[in-house]
């Protein structure tokens, strides 16, 4: 997967979070974590960005941790809906599974990253 295509899917991403809302907005509780869910899922779309035009190395780096420390955020949100019963693993279950998909390859970007040699 190029960096394009990794962009891509970080926007249809966040585009299947924002469409969760209306069956949050009805509740306090439901606001509020979707308002924690929403900072996190964007920007680790925002900080992928950064990453993509980052000055050096180490800015780059330091972009795709933020990324998969956003992720990893999100992936909570997420999970603590389906266990508050807001939401089934029907419903958002494919979301769940986007998002750990997208941990393991920022996970896999940050360790090769970290492992490459400056040349």
């Amino acid at each position: 997967m190029n960096a394009e295509e990794l962009a891509e899917r970080l926007l249809d991403f966040n585009e299947k979070i924002i469409n969760i809302w209306p069956s949050l907005q009805k509740s306090y509780i439901g606001r509020h974590i979707f308002g924690q869910l929403f900072r996190a899922s964007s920007s680790s779309g925002a900080n992928y960005e950064e990453a993509r035009g980052a000055e050096s190395r180490a800015d780059f780096l330091h972009k795709m941790q933020i990324v998969l420390k956003e992720l990893r955020e999100t992936a909570f949100w997420l999970k603590l809906l389906q266990r508050a019963k807001l939401f089934n693993k029907d419903e958002i279950g494919h979301i769940i599974d986007e998002v750990e998909e997208l941990k393991k390859i920022f996970s896999k970007a940050v360790i090769t990253s970290k492992s490459t040699k400056n040349i």
